[in-house]
């Protein structure tokens, strides 16, 4: 038997084969859990639907994958949409994975004084505020004790050069989880995070990951980078009821890089005689 048999729930954000929701939903299905999913929706110009095709290459091989729908979380419509499918499907969901964030490559490219405010105000609303927009509008569906996890960064917690803007929204989701636990508590529905070291997707990509795989290689106390399995088997560790008495934390899943308070091995690169 495996730790989610019978357990029904939502991966909200997948974009393509290299992303952590698609590791995470992978552990679950792998578990015997069933999953709906959501992807960004297509322009209305696009004829191939790459968004849609990107998820459904990897959904449509998955017997346990239910649902393939686009999701617009700017749109309370959309959400509220994906959840009345949820609804029909499964009647009611045990766990809820969030992964979903986006700011304009111009403003992560900036400095983030030089942010713009509507790009600030959108890299807020759909990577911190769409949590809570998923978290209200599922509520009708969550199960008591259901579980919802997700996707955070340490450049939330310290200042990250180039993770900039995205590091303010990482903030602000952490405070989110952080909240929600609160207000979801109640009902023993739990809400936590992972936050994962560098690992090589297409948002992280955009944020300048592969500027920080050496650093965490020579830093973290592993000595090591972290893989998406890794990142994936503690996601769905928090999904699960192995984690029934925790909520509102927020998971470090980066080789111990985040406990470092010098560089740690590295100065002995830059020791003198």
């Amino acid at each position: 038997m495996g730790c989610f048999d019978g357990k029904k729930g939502l991966i909200l954000g997948v974009a393509n084969d290299h992303s952590i929701a698609w590791a995470i939903a992978q552990e679950i299905l792998n578990g015997g859990g069933q999953c709906g999913f959501s992807h960004l929706p297509d322009r209305p110009d696009d004829e191939r639907q790459r968004n849609r095709r990107r998820v459904s290459m990897l959904t449509d091989s998955q017997p346990n994958a239910k649902f393939l729908v686009p999701m617009n979380v700017n749109s309370d419509d959309d959400i509220r949409s994906v959840m009345t499918k949820a609804k029909e499907e499964f009647g009611q969901i045990d766990f809820l994975l969030h992964s979903i964030a986006h700011a304009s490559l111009e403003d992560l490219n900036n400095d983030t004084i030089r942010t713009s405010r509507e790009g600030f105000k959108s890299a807020m609303e759909i990577s911190a505020y769409s949590l809570i927009a998923c978290c209200n509008a599922a509520q009708g569906v969550l199960a008591d004790g259901a579980a919802v996890l997700t996707l955070t960064y340490f450049g939330g917690e310290k200042a990250v050069p180039g993770y900039n803007v995205m590091g303010i929204c990482k903030a602000a989701l952490d405070s989110c989880v952080k909240y929600l636990a609160y207000d979801l508590g109640p009902r023993g529905i739990r809400v936590n995070a992972v936050s994962a070291g560098p690992v090589k997707t297409l948002s992280g990509k955009g944020a300048g990951v592969d500027k920080m795989l050496p650093l965490y290689e020579q830093m973290a106390p592993l000595q090591r980078n972290v893989t998406h399995q890794e990142v994936a088997r503690a996601g769905a560790f928090l999904l699960s009821s192995m984690s029934d008495g925790i909520t509102g934390e927020i998971l470090h899943v980066d080789g111990g890089y985040n406990i470092m308070g010098s560089p740690g091995r590295m100065v002995d690169k830059y020791k003198g005689p």
